[in-house]
């Protein structure tokens, strides 16, 4: 079965809602495409810094999530080897866009506010991607369950193992070496943390948490495993030893954390990014398709600035195509073949706009977040010495001037 739908959008994640969204804000349909048989919240949370609000502010939803999150105050950094304090970064400061803002956010409740926004009828759940094939000035997308979709604009949104990104030639994502495991843990009484978020660095590890409300908070532990490691993410229990073992002089009051955190809720995954580089010589658009969020710049946690880049990108994407649509010439004496081909170009020039805003902030946040991961879990004694003693106030600080963005309004001129 062939259906026809001018914008077909695939992964119903944070970029493939928010774009969807951003277009339905300027009045524009699209059509979200989802594997999964519902909404996708795997991940507890999320840490959404100033550049992100700004994002969620264009598309009409900050102040709704806003009302369920706190603000953080900052960020203490801290050495596993010694104990001591390295670091006290607060957030409650100004930068070149306004005051920072930054909140740590549930994944579901984030996902939750977009997709409400939506008509329903604009998420398909259930609707696996296998291949795209082209047919003159469209895009054939051809689903598992045989239905075929025949359309202007195909958007790939559907994350670091993206079929969409493949068909424009990028390369899967790079292996780090690196893994992680992160958890959550919902006490039954207030946890009693003031809203910070708290890192720890040395022997070759990286572990943070940060509250997400008075009861529950998220946690990530960072390292690089041998080849014989790898067999104790088959075991929970094994990674909560392996954690607790790592945490050197970490206070007893912030080893609860995971000691109180269940089996079920450690969840290791391998660190993967993007070759920088890779975005210099590979088409983040081309003809009527381009990327976005994980599917465009799969990067390293270490700034938490994925799902802050992919907000961004939604909105300067839906900006973008919303001006090529609206930026029709007369139809006056043209024939149906003249009047494809015109929108077809302008529609490519808006991709590729897009795709020129956004390629360099994309290798700026990839390659900053790759650095700050390296020092930051490095266990040589040189970069040791450097992060804790000269570095660590500049390195968290790295972290506000990324997020020091404004990606700009929805509206078009």
């Amino acid at each position: 079965m062939e259906v026809d739908e001018d914008i077909v959008i695939v992964g119903a994640g944070i970029a493939g809602l928010t774009t969807s969204l951003g277009l339905h804000k300027l009045g524009i349909r699209s059509l979200v495409l989802e594997s999964s048989d519902e909404l996708r919240t795997a991940g507890y949370a999320l840490t959404l810094w100033t550049n992100a609000w700004k994002a969620l502010d264009a598309v009409g939803i900050g102040d709704s999530l806003r009302l369920q999150h706190e603000l953080l105050d900052g960020n203490v950094s801290a050495s596993t080897l010694s104990g001591l304090e390295t670091s006290n970064t607060s957030f409650k400061v100004k930068g070149n866009n306004g005051d920072h803002e930054v909140r740590r956010v549930k994944r579901n409740l984030l996902l939750e506010a977009i997709a409400k926004e939506l008509p329903s009828a604009n998420i398909r759940y259930s609707s696996k991607v296998v291949s795209i094939e082209e047919a003159g000035f469209y895009k054939l997308v051809h689903l598992a369950d045989g239905t075929t979709y025949k359309t202007k604009v195909l958007i790939g949104c559907d994350g670091v193992n993206s079929v969409v990104a493949r068909w424009l030639g990028f390369k899967k994502p790079a292996s780090t070496g690196r893994r992680s495991i992160r958890g959550s843990v919902d006490f039954n009484y207030s946890h009693g943390f003031e809203p910070k978020s708290r890192q720890f660095f040395g022997n070759g590890v990286r572990f943070g948490f940060v509250p997400c409300d008075d009861n529950s908070i998220y946690w990530f532990f960072t390292w690089t495993p041998s080849s014989q490691e790898k067999e104790r993410e088959d075991s929970p229990a094994k990674m909560k030893h392996f954690v607790l073992s790592k945490l050197g002089k970490v206070p007893d009051r912030i080893r609860a954390v995971i000691e109180n955190t269940e089996l079920d809720n450690f969840i290791p995954y391998p660190i993967r990014y993007r070759y920088p580089w890779e975005l210099l010589w590979r088409n983040i658009s081309k003809d009527n398709v381009c990327v976005t969020g994980d599917a465009l710049h799969p990067m390293t946690p270490d700034i938490g600035q994925g799902g802050c880049a992919a907000l961004e990108d939604s909105v300067v994407l839906a900006r973008c195509l919303a001006k090529a649509l609206f930026d029709e010439t007369s139809k006056e004496s043209k024939d149906k073949d003249e009047r494809e081909l015109d929108e077809y170009k302008r529609i490519e020039m808006g991709l590729n706009k897009y795709a020129k805003e956004r390629k360099w902030r994309s290798i700026e946040l990839i390659s900053t977040a790759y650095i700050v991961g390296f020092i930051q879990q490095s266990n040589g004694k040189i970069i040791t010495f450097l992060r804790d003693k000269i570095l660590a106030t500049f390195l968290s600080g790295l972290q506000l001037k990324k997020a020091d963005f404004d990606c700009g309004k929805l509206r078009i001129s």
